[in-house]
């Protein structure tokens, strides 16, 4: 796919638009005046963002501007416009979390990755959809409107950081935040096509306390790897809020991804769970990793790994953790929840002790084995997902048997979510188009704390099959008439 002449003056990346304001090539207020134009003429469609900033994010690039001219950077983003996903606390801005109990949410304080972001120098644009607390991984949303993808706005974008895979594909702003605590950066990121990185926990630190804090990591979704490791470099590192927040890197991500590719063991597993993958998906990914074979320094070997699916257990410590805890909370609001978000909270209802414990227990077992492949490989290569992107107004593709767990989304995830239950860094990369023109997305896993080889191997492969020439025209997207949900989400006159 060409680039859509329309969008050829677009948005650079996030390395690109840092070089260029620190060199007077382009302002702040040009970006971010770009970057509102673009929300303006496609957010209606595509439901990418919730509240945007118009007036704050220009008058804070106006001010870059002025400081840049007065010799002063404020940090490697200095005037770099962003989104941030509506899970994290921004002080003084409202957090709605995707849900309708929370409009009026407005924190004190920022979250660790939001003070990390603004001390680089970064501007926040806006805050981007996601779904009800984060719960799912379609795109279904009450409050901003069903997430759309890029590339045919008829269906998902998957989440559930929705938005800021949206608003990254579609060139509304340069990179945006997500989260991840079962896949929630990788599949939208895999069925937008772009990169995203689940880091090992406590890569970057997360603040407030979640409900399922031993699943759910923070982190950049961004347009190219290289993007991913610098905002990785800047994000990271400990901080008292968090105490499951990892040490100080040792070394630049960064300059890793510049670095020529070491000769490494690569294992390439078709499946896992004898899951049936896409024809289509199956095809671009083999493609993929013969290009992997023929071109990279690496010795390659492919077979379906035998390990047990470990659903059960997911689906107990993620009903468990969100169902017992919001229950408590939301006991007397539970007309107001998702449908789908409300029966987690009444199946939570049935779990006890015992249940959370023998799940804890078969985290561990499954954990183990993950970790006994690494043994002898360096990298894990998957599909990140085995079926195409679904209609934008359901929660689990139309051919899905109906079920009775509280995560029925993660029976159409099941290459994401096992790596939150091991710990493991994964990323998404794109690797080739359907013949509809559908991004498909590869998931390369490492050892754990082992990210920087992720980012090398995964900057090796982008340079080998770089991916963003290709970007959707937004042509047809434009056509949809947008939807109308929450009126009281957003003042209309600042979207």
């Amino acid at each position: 796919m060409a680039k859509d002449p329309a969008l050829s003056h677009s948005m650079p990346d996030v390395i690109n638009a840092a070089q260029q304001i620190r060199c007077g090539e382009v302002s702040s207020e040009t970006l971010v005046g770009n970057c509102l134009k673009q929300i303006k003429t496609h957010n209606p469609t595509l439901n990418a963002f919730g509240d945007v900033y118009d007036e704050q994010a220009l008058e804070e690039a106006i001010s870059c501007d002025r400081e840049r001219q007065s010799g002063k950077i404020r940090g490697p983003l200095h005037g770099v416009p962003f989104g941030v996903k509506d899970l994290f606390s921004t002080a003084g801005l409202r957090t709605t979390k995707g849900s309708l109990t929370s409009l009026d949410n407005v924190p004190e304080s920022d979250a660790p990755i939001i003070e990390r972001l603004k001390a680089a120098g970064a501007i926040i644009v806006g805050k981007t959809a996601t779904t009800e607390f984060g719960w799912t991984g379609s795109s279904y949303s009450r409050v901003f409107g069903h997430g759309r993808n890029p590339w045919n706005s008829a269906l998902t974008s998957g989440g559930s950081s929705s938005g800021s895979a949206i608003s990254v594909a579609a060139r509304m702003v340069p990179a945006a935040l997500g989260s991840d605590g079962g896949g929630s950066v990788r599949i939208p990121g895999a069925f937008c096509g772009i990169f995203a990185l689940k880091a090992s926990l406590g890569r970057i630190p997360t603040w407030p306390w979640s409900a399922t804090e031993m699943l759910s990591h923070a982190g950049p979704m961004t347009r190219t790897v290289r993007d991913s490791a610098l905002l990785f470099d800047l994000l990271s590192g400990p901080d008292a809020r968090d105490h499951q927040a990892l040490p100080a890197k040792s070394e630049s991500w960064l300059a890793r991804c510049d670095q020529p590719l070491p000769s490494l063991r690569v294992h390439y597993s078709p499946t896992l769970f004898n899951t049936p993958v896409d024809e289509q998906i199956a095809r671009c990914v083999e493609q993929a990793v013969e290009q992997i074979a023929h071109s990279l320094p690496v010795t390659l070997t492919a077979r379906p790994l035998d390990w047990p699916s470990p659903f059960d257990a997911f689906d107990t410590l993620w009903s468990g953790g969100r169902g017992v805890a919001y229950g408590a909370a939301l006991q007397q609001q539970l007309d107001q929840l998702d449908p789908g978000f409300a029966a987690l909270i009444e199946r939570a209802q049935s779990l006890n002790l015992a249940d959370y414990l023998a799940a804890q227990k078969q985290r561990a077992a499954f954990a183990g084995q993950v970790h006994a492949l690494f043994d002898s490989v360096d990298l894990l290569i998957t599909p990140t997902l085995p079926v195409l992107p679904f209609a934008a107004d359901r929660h689990v593709p139309e051919n899905q048997s109906p079920g009775d767990s509280g995560v029925e989304w993660a029976r159409w995830t099941p290459f994401t979510w096992p790596f939150n239950l091991s710990g493991n860094p994964a990323a998404t990369m794109p690797c080739g188009f359907t013949p509809q023109g559908l991004p498909v997305g590869l998931q390369v896993i490492g050892r754990r704390y082992a990210e920087g080889d992720v980012l090398q191997f995964c900057a090796a492969l982008e340079a080998l099959m770089p991916w963003d020439q290709h970007q959707p025209s937004l042509q047809g997207a434009a056509l949809r008439p947008p939807e109308r949900y929450t009126a009281v989400l957003v003042d209309q006159n600042r979207r």
